[in-house]
């Protein structure tokens, strides 16, 4: 397939209204919220009139008619600027609406995917629990049916690090649970929806977190939640298969938004340093800055290349897997990188919350985290290679 990765005018329109927004109405607001641990209702709501949560969805649900790439190129401009907006798009739409398009029926889809597109609603994905990470297949939440097929889902469990769940806004969780077993004893997982306010969900306050402080981050407890048995998503017994399709598309999104916050740091460096002077010469001008300046722009120029070509192969039908992974896995790394060394351009200043680099070192750990460690990264790439070799 081709590489060639330019945009489309269509694209290169959108990216360039989210890159005015991100500066112009983010970027002024953002650090206030970031320092009061405080959702931005307003700032959500205003991209929510954009259409950037139905930005891949089709107009009949809703949606703005886009593709994945719209979505991941409003993630990565987003992201130059904060991270928390960034990560609110992202679980919203690939975490939180796009199992109900992908795997839900026609009624759930105009049930519940209306309110997702327009910003209304806010969708979480309840998969990780407090005793199991990366094992996703050690899931202990449980779901028993009561009453057969007209009857209801019983949910007991507990979810943890759940982004959107807990907002004013949130509209509903889909929980992975197990449903019952395979002859061999091994769990059959499926994905069932509970809407926000039903009975017996608990949502515990928002974590204190190192980074994405303006996000919503929170535990879940059910306790004997009944849902209707209509609000089961897909087939029973296929959740794991669903939500490890989730996941790969959703690391194309992260690695979107590593991108974007790995180019954030560029922007903020090249501008620090053509400021801040030293022994009489902007500090930019010594070839060690320039130097760091242009490793900064490496990494987010193959990040970007990495992860429109993960893109591309989705939206072409292609297999996408491992360069989902691969895509995730540098970008993250990169993000980590560019903030540290942002940082250190910045000097003492850059220790300083004020500044955007200090936001973004601290926003960047948790990219090799989410959505799949870097080590689950490195598995998925090795097993790929193993079998093609």
């Amino acid at each position: 397939m081709s590489l060639d990765h330019r945009l489309t005018p269509e694209h290169e329109e959108l990216r360039r209204t989210v890159e005015a927004f991100a500066h112009d109405v983010v970027a002024p607001k953002i650090g206030e919220f970031y320092e009061r641990h405080e959702f931005p209702y307003d700032i959500v709501r205003e991209m929510g009139r954009m259409g950037l949560f139905g930005l891949p969805f089709p107009e009949e649900y809703g949606g703005m008619g886009g593709d994945y790439l719209a979505l991941c190129l409003a993630i990565e401009e987003l992201a130059r600027v904060d991270s928390s907006v960034a990560i609110t798009l992202e679980a919203g739409v690939s975490l939180g609406a796009m199992p109900i398009f992908r795997f839900g029926t026609e009624e759930q889809r105009r049930r519940w995917l209306p309110g997702l597109c327009s910003g209304e609603a806010l969708g979480a994905f309840g998969l990780t629990e407090p005793d199991c990470g990366s094992d996703a297949g050690g899931t202990r939440t449980t779901a028993r049916r009561d009453g057969g097929d007209d009857g209801e889902w019983v949910i007991n469990g507990t979810k943890s690090f759940i982004t959107n769940s807990g907002t004013d806004i949130t509209g509903l969780i889909t929980v992975t649970a197990v449903t019952g077993r395979k002859p061999d004893g091994a769990p059959l997982i499926s994905t069932i929806v509970v809407p926000s306010g039903t009975p017996g969900l608990t949502v515990a306050p928002g974590y204190s977190k190192v980074g994405w402080n303006a996000s919503d981050t929170r535990e879940l407890s059910f306790v004997d939640v009944r849902v209707p048995a209509s609000h089961l998503l897909g087939e029973e017994g296929r959740g794991y298969a669903q939500f490890l399709s989730i996941l790969d598309e959703g690391r194309i999104a992260i690695a979107a938004l590593a991108t974007g916050l790995a180019q954030g740091c560029l922007d903020e460096s090249l501008s620090y340093a053509a400021s801040r002077t030293a022994f009489g010469r902007p500090i930019g001008d010594n070839q060690v800055i320039e130097f760091k300046l242009a490793d900064m722009a490496t990494r987010a120029y193959t990040a970007r290349i990495a992860w429109r070509d993960a893109a591309s192969r989705l939206l072409a039908g292609e297999p996408f897997k491992t360069e989902a992974a691969m895509a995730k896995l540098h970008a993250s790394d990169i993000a980590v990188t560019n903030a540290r060394e942002a940082t250190q351009i910045h000097g003492g200043y850059g220790f300083m919350n004020e500044y955007p680099v200090a936001r973004m070192w601290r926003d960047a750990k948790i990219l090799e985290i989410g959505e799949g460690t870097s080590e689950v990264q490195r598995m998925l790439i090795a097993r790929h290679l193993k079998a093609n070799k």
